[in-house]
């Protein structure tokens, strides 16, 4: 009795105020317990085949206008390692390479095959060069290429950080092995210009290189990796260096040498003066030279046409084998009766 007058007691002062779940809350609880409104489509046999087939029909033609647009390109690679190398040293290239007494001068020559509209982007290519080994692509100092000798703590340059007792700018097994081949070329009107500037990242340019940053002490030592650079230039300008500090993700990979801002005609006969300079014998890597044009789509590349049209092929073939099949083997949309479940509870009874 106590207790239930209590109770009463309780429950008859003053009234709690109820307390309303707001709008936020309201949609909270609808967002936890996966309430919300959703578009929850029927695959049915019919739809999946429409959505295969016009994937097929769309993926089709693009692919064929890419792979033309590639197609257009007007692309010229030519290896030069193999053929710029006197008779006498074809058996010991690497004794060619090193040996400075030897002239590294050569001259070839191409026929194009149709016009090339400027402008026309010289690239060389290097194969089994692997940049991205991981002591090649750690040996380098980002702050001193934006700083220069302000900055002092280069150990991570090493085995290239100093030389003769004084600091190296730039540093680093990247910088010291620069490409150092150089290319010139003419036609029948004379010889065509190359221009090398603009041919890196402007980022880089602005930001990853110091203008008022200077080689010092570069390529001094006994062994000597690659290019020189000019004393007088700041880093900011050695656009080489620029590309060249940029490493490549896979072992085979194209770098911008230049860019010819003149059209050639069909059936012109090129000429090409080169230095075979780089080293690339003693790991037996390749070294090409590559001449492309490029339109709305880039440079000259297959591999997005083939894919789309091989996307496309393969969404038409399923939609077809999924239509035979649905004709042959036809299924009443939401038939419960074939549900795994059911089918195993028919099969009990049976």
């Amino acid at each position: 009795m106590e207790m239930e007058g209590a109770s009463s007691s309780g429950s008859g002062g003053a009234a709690q105020p109820t307390v309303l779940p707001s709008r936020r809350s309201k949609v909270f609880y609808r967002f936890t317990q996966q309430n919300l409104p959703a578009c929850k489509p029927a695959l049915t046999p019919t739809l999946v085949i429409t959505i295969f087939l016009l994937a097929g029909i769309t993926f089709v033609p693009v692919g064929i206008i890419c792979l033309r647009a590639s197609e257009s390109v007007e692309e010229h690679v030519l290896r030069y390692d193999t053929e710029c190398i006197p008779e006498d040293y074809r058996s010991n290239r690497v004794a060619y390479i090193k040996d400075d007494s030897i002239s590294k001068k050569c001259t070839l020559n191409i026929k194009l095959r149709n016009q090339m509209k400027a402008p026309i982007y010289v690239y060389y290519e290097l194969d089994n060069y692997y940049q991205n080994h991981r002591r090649y692509v750690k040996s380098r100092s980002d702050k001193q290429l934006l700083y220069g000798l302000q900055y002092k703590d280069i150990s991570s340059c090493k085995p290239v950080e100093s030389s003769n007792s004084l600091p190296v700018v730039p540093c680093g097994l990247i910088a010291w092995s620069l490409f150092n081949d150089t290319f010139t070329f003419d036609v029948k009107a004379g010889k065509l210009n190359v221009n090398r500037r603009n041919i890196s990242w402007k980022s880089d340019r602005d930001h990853k290189f110091g203008n008022d940053v200077y080689p010092f002490n570069f390529q001094n030592d006994t062994l000597i990796g690659g290019g020189k650079l000019n004393q007088s230039i700041p880093l900011s300008e050695q656009e080489d260096l620029i590309v060249w500090m940029r490493v490549a993700a896979l072992p085979n990979f194209r770098k911008l040498y230049g860019v010819i801002e003149e059209d050639l005609d069909a059936d012109e006969l090129l000429t090409i003066h080169l230095s075979n300079n780089y080293n690339t014998y003693s790991f037996g890597g390749k070294k090409k030279l590559v001449l492309t044009t490029s339109n709305w789509l880039g440079g000259k590349n297959n591999f997005l046409g083939l894919s789309y049209i091989a996307t496309g092929c393969c969404s038409i073939l399923v939609a077809i084998i999924f239509a035979l099949i649905h004709v042959k083997f036809p299924r009443p949309h939401r038939d419960a009766s074939y549900l795994q479940w059911n089918r195993k509870s028919s099969a009990t009874s049976r």
